[in-house]
This record gives C-alpha cells, sequence and structure tokens, in this order.
C-alpha cells in the first residue's frame, strides 16, 4: 500500500525502547480507520485508505516539530456491508471491527499511552467509531477523539456536496492527485441517491428522520455522486485545505485535557 506517513511520525518504525521514551501523559496517537470496498468502475477498492493515508500524511507535515503525534498502522478493512455482493468489497461485521479497535486501544493502555484519535475515512465506519471512542474512555480513562475526514470540500455544486457520498468529484479529484494512475478516467458513471429539493423530510442520512439504505439500491454501478468535473489540480486544492483543518485539530486534541470535576 502507498502511503505518505513521514518517516519519524509513523509509531511502527519506531523500536519498543524509543516508544518506552515517548511523554505518554501527552503523545497523540492516531489510529487510521477504513475501508476495501468497491468504489464504481473507475476508482481501486482501497480508495477511503488511500485517501486516509494521503491526507494524514499532508497533515502530519504541517504539525509543529515538538509536538509529539504519531500514526499507527491503520485498519484497512471497515464494516462495508452496504457494498456487499460488489465484487473486491472485504467487510468486517460490527462485532469483529469493535472488537479489533477495542483490543488495539487496550494495547495502547498497557503500553502506557493515554490518548488516542480515531482517523476515519470510511462512512461505513463513523457511528462505530464514535461509539468506541467513549467506550475506550469509560473502559481505560484514556481520553479519545474521532476525526472524521477533512471538514469537507470547498466550492462544490450542491447537489454534489449534499448527495456526492461515494466515489464522486471529492473522492476522485483527491486521487487523480495522489494517485492518478489508478483512475479511470473513461469509466465514469453517475448516481445520486435523491436530489436536492426533493419533498419530504425522510433523507438517507444526516437528518432527523432516515432510513437505511444499500449501494445496490441505488446505484448498479457503485457510484453515488458524480466524478466529471473532478481535476487532479481539484484534488491538490482540497487536500491543502483538508490537511490544514486535520493538523489543527490534532495539535488542538494533543493539547487538551478533561476538566476535574470539583
Amino acid at each position: 500500500m502507498k502511503t505518505w506517513i513521514p518517516d519519524d511520525r509513523f509509531l511502527p518504525y519506531l523500536t519498543w525502547k524509543q516508544v518506552e521514551a515517548l511523554p505518554k501523559d501527552r503523545t497523540l496517537l492516531i489510529l487510521p480507520t477504513a475501508a476495501i470496498e468497491q468504489h464504481g468502475h473507475h476508482l481501486p477498492l482501497a480508495t477511503d485508505t488511500l485517501i486516509n493515508n494521503y491526507l494524514l500524511g499532508h497533515a502530519l507535515r504541517k504539525v509543529p516539530a515538538d509536538v509529539s503525534i504519531y500514526a499507527l498502522a491503520p485498519v484497512c478493512y471497515g464494516k462495508s456491508n452496504e457494498h456487499i455482493g460488489y465484487p473486491g468489497t472485504l467487510s468486517l461485521s460490527r462485532d469483529t471491527f469493535m472488537a479489533v479497535l477495542r483490543d488495539l486501544g487496550a494495547s495502547l493502555k498497557a503500553g502506557g499511552f493515554e490518548k488516542l484519535v480515531f482517523f476515519n475515512s470510511h462512512g461505513g465506519n463513523h457511528s462505530l467509531v464514535d461509539v468506541m471512542a467513549r467506550d475506550l474512555r469509560a473502559e481505560f480513562g484514556m481520553t479519545t477523539f474521532c476525526l472524521f475526514g477533512g471538514g469537507g470540500a470547498s466550492g462544490l455544486d450542491p447537489q454534489e456536496a449534499a448527495y456526492g457520498f461515494h466515489a464522486g468529484e471529492v473522492e476522485t479529484s483527491v486521487l487523480l492527485a495522489a494517485t492518478p494512475e489508478l483512475v479511470h478516467t473513461d469509466r465514469y458513471t453517475v448516481n445520486y441517491i435523491r436530489q436536492v429539493g426533493d419533498p419530504g423530510v425522510l433523507k438517507p442520512e444526516f437528518a432527523y428522520a432516515t432510513y437505511a439504505w444499500l449501494t445496490r439500491d441505488i446505484a448498479p454501478s457503485g457510484v453515488m455522486g458524480d466524478p466529471n468535473p473532478s481535476t487532479a489540480e481539484k484534488g491538490l486544492k482540497w487536500c491543502d485545505e483538508m490537511s490544514t483543518r486535520i493538523a489543527a485539530a490534532l495539535v488542538e486534541m494533543s493539547e487538551f485535557r478533561h476538566r476535574e470535576l470539583k
């Protein structure tokens, strides 16, 4: 798997004695969570993992050198059952995914670490990561955080911004910047789960009234969005914007302390 993580920010490249010497109370560890799943006819199965690594690598280069932040090796497989039935999709069950995150958190706590952030780039993991951050706080007293992508891309068409969920303009543009050799620009397809302005309050996500969906309910090609406007230039711009926000969030997390109750 390609990586953009700086060597000096990648915990697996250290020896255990080097890890022992880290300031455990203020070192922030990042556990990337992503997926290996279908991304239409034009993007690779590793899209979520590649984008996660690309954004995180650029963000870590923007973190001040004196701030103790390290990335862990990613959990590449996620809860991807919305894409089951598309060849190449590899999905963990809810219980397996949660158990992996819990065991990794327990291992870090046993090594003396107190601060952990899940950096997630796959929508199917979102709610589970949020639950596990709370569980690790409750079980081990760790200070835990969630970081979801990079806060969105600027300048998108409203339709794409609202319903470009998967393999659309943003993901395609970022991979055109990061790994253009893996993008099949002659195989774009377009599908949307709904249109901006559709009547009714029931929505697929991010609303007070939602319904569960599978990709095959919406998009035979596996794409939810429109990749046609994608360019490498947009990908570079959005990477810079998102990685700047990610770096700022990581620094704030590294400085965060829970208030003591009096």
